[in-house]
């Protein structure tokens, strides 16, 4: 309980600047946990998948490939059910195809990170300014005439809490954006992965039939 009155107590001394930099430590944890619970939902087991998907493509067995895909989670194999729904339909680019799906799948995963750039940006930003601001306070004429110089060296300590509260939300929003970067990557890697598989499976059959 102590140590929540005295959080609270430093938080008013860093002037209302701390509402924003609050605000934006908010946005962090918000985007993280959903961040996290999206990538989480959109992972696939590619071990597992490719090892049952593979020999499906290579006997031509689209259809029982296209239920795989629809029973297996994560982000890779919707792209690939997408990409063979559309190829028994009769759809022959299926490359155009699953380039498209692909980059909008690319694009959902990458939601809501850029705000985490911008946070990681504005938050020193804010807190600078809310040093700034308590320092015009610190050395305010007011207070050289009263003959309080121990006012403006405790003011100027107070001002620098806005800083140190905005250097430590970006810090955090950093190392989320990182993480999440990682994360990006290797789902990326994923839907790369089995449209490579898929777009092979189709070169082969194609010369098969040229044959």
């Amino acid at each position: 309980m102590e140590f929540v009155a005295e959080s609270v107590s430093v938080f008013y001394k860093g002037g209302p600047v701390m509402y924003l930099i609050l605000a934006c430590s908010l946005l962090v944890a918000a985007i993280g946990a959903e961040r996290f619970l999206y990538y989480k939902k959109m992972n696939t087991d590619m071990e597992g998948f490719t090892a049952r998907l593979t020999p499906l493509l290579e006997r031509g067995d689209w259809e029982t490939a296209y239920e795989l895909c629809r029973e297996t989670d994560g982000i890779a194999a919707a792209v690939a059910g997408k990409g063979i729904h559309y190829l028994l339909r009769g759809c022959a680019n299926l490359e155009s195809v699953l380039e498209g799906e692909a980059a909008l799948a690319v694009a959902r995963l990458r939601t809501n990170l850029s705000h985490l750039d911008t946070v990681v940006t504005i938050a020193p930003l804010l807190g600078l300014l809310g040093t700034v601001i308590g320092m015009i306070s610190s050395f305010s004429v007011m207070n050289i005439k009263a003959g309080q110089p121990q006012a403006i060296t405790g003011g100027v300590g107070e001002a620098l809490i806005a800083t140190a509260s905005g250097l430590c939300v970006a810090t955090l929003a950093m190392i989320i954006y990182s993480y999440f970067n990682h994360r990006l990557d290797g789902l990326i890697t994923d839907i790369e992965r089995v449209c490579v598989l898929l777009m092979g499976q189709m070169k082969r059959e194609k010369r098969h039939e040229t044959a």
